[in-house]
């Protein structure tokens, strides 16, 4: 009888428990795992920060602020309930929960696009889609936003802890804060992807993560987050550790936080920035973008074959463009393997030094030279390259186009490292990644 009454009893704690959403550790709870082991950073990935961004003390995750970016999860996720506790070190401090995210950030950008749950001390709580996701909130904002602000202000202020419950279900998403649902949102684009704390400025520290994962849908590629494909980060927005900083540089290649900014003016004897590391194959990621001021200047017309167009005396033809510099990405280590940034007709991406060897045969000029013009044609806007070496042969997609087309580079090195052109011109680029190929 004494039995029958202890397990009755503990029955409707546990259903009390359940239905005032308290956050205790209860038979309510069984499924859940770790994605926080307490000990190191193992099942995350460091997209675009150094590595005293995120740490672990104390079993904590102890998230510096610096650089803004984000460390992501291993693994996607699609329906699941995720809980985790937080606190900010000063008033004001700003942080974020990303959900349902990509692997790395769109072109330019140091957040990926993902729905944050917002996690920002004084206003804590919001959820909404960023940089190309979609959701529709719970309650329409008056500004036409996509951001759903939660119903009432239920955080502890900066130094105490905060508890979150996500709930992520077949494109709908819930956020229980201290163990009230507050926030809610519909439509979730995309509604499978990665899990990232995000760094925004401000120290912040994480505990208790853990998450139990629901049955998945298996959602088409469309509404899916885009993959991790083994790249791993270049830059790490603190400093150039990763990079020969010659003497006489200093000062000129400036590490800005997520952007790598370049003067033009360094007074080091080789004066571009290549990396410590020598890379046979691999897909190269960076962005880049132009800053300076356009200047009218003209430059040769480049035909498909590699030649230039002449006018009617022999000599090269040149049209008048908005120009705003010069800078390119050295291959393995030469300068002769040069995928050109600039603002020529025949768009970026060209290899200037096989286009120009005149012992080069037609097919080699002619792979050399951009197929089309892929360039952002807003002048100082953010562009990406994605170059691909494979023995002898490089392909370049620019923007999501392919400019050169398996294009065969005798003579390259078997392996070296990767250049960041000095030209003379304001340049700045983002997002570098490599991955290594066999």
């Amino acid at each position: 009888m004494k039995r029958t009454y202890i397990l009755s009893l503990t029955v409707i704690i546990v259903l009390f428990l359940t239905a005032s959403g308290t956050t205790s550790l209860t038979a309510a709870d069984d499924g859940f795992v770790p994605l926080f082991n307490d000990i190191n950073l193992d099942g995350w990935v460091n997209v675009n920060g150094a590595p005293e961004t995120y740490t672990v003390k104390d079993g904590m995750i102890v998230c510096s602020g610096i650089p803004n970016g984000v460390m992501r999860t291993t693994k996607q996720y699609e329906n699941f309930i995720l809980e985790i506790e937080y606190r900010h070190t000063k008033k004001g401090g700003n942080a974020g929960l990303f959900i349902h995210s990509d692997a790395l950030p769109p072109v330019g950008k140091p957040f990926t696009r993902s729905v944050e749950i917002q996690v920002m001390d004084g206003n804590e709580g919001d959820i909404f889609s960023i940089q190309g996701a979609t959701m529709v909130p719970d309650k329409p904002h008056p500004k036409g936003w996509t951001r759903s602000y939660p119903a009432e202000a239920r955080t502890n202020p900066a130094g105490n802890w905060n508890h979150y419950r996500v709930e992520s279900r077949s494109g709908m998403v819930s956020l229980a804060v201290n163990g009230k649902v507050v926030t809610k949102a519909y439509q979730v684009n995309p509604r499978k992807g990665y899990i990232c704390i995000e760094s925004e400025g401000s120290e912040i520290h994480f505990r208790n993560i853990r998450i139990r994962e629901l049955p998945g849908s298996n959602p088409p590629a469309d509404v899916t987050a885009k993959e991790c494909e083994g790249f791993c980060q270049l830059y790490n927005g603190n400093d150039l550790r990763e990079w020969k900083l010659p003497a006489g540089s200093e000062g000129h290649w400036i590490p800005e936080g997520h952007i790598l900014s370049y003067d033009g003016k360094s007074e080091a004897e080789i004066k571009d920035l290549w990396t410590k590391e020598e890379f046979k194959n691999f897909t190269f990621i960076v962005d880049w973008r132009q800053p300076a001021e356009p200047k009218i200047d003209s430059v040769p017309i480049i035909l498909p074959d590699g030649s230039y167009a002449l006018d009617e005396n022999g000599g090269q033809l040149k049209i008048p463009v908005m120009d705003a510099g010069d800078s390119g990405i050295y291959l393995r280590g030469s300068t002769k393997s040069q995928i050109n940034i600039w603002n020529w007709p025949i768009g970026s991406g060209e290899i200037w030094g096989y286009r120009l060897d005149k012992s080069m045969p037609p097919s080699i000029k002619r792979g050399a030279t951009p197929i089309l013009n892929a360039d952002n044609r807003t002048l100082g806007g953010w562009n990406r390259f994605e170059i691909t070496v494979i023995d002898e042969w490089v392909t370049v997609i620019l923007n999501g186009k392919t400019v050169i087309r398996e294009c065969r580079l005798p003579g390259i090195p078997e392996s070296g490292p990767i250049g960041l052109q000095h030209h003379g011109d304001p340049i700045q680029f983002a997002n570098i990644y490599i991955k290594k190929l066999n």
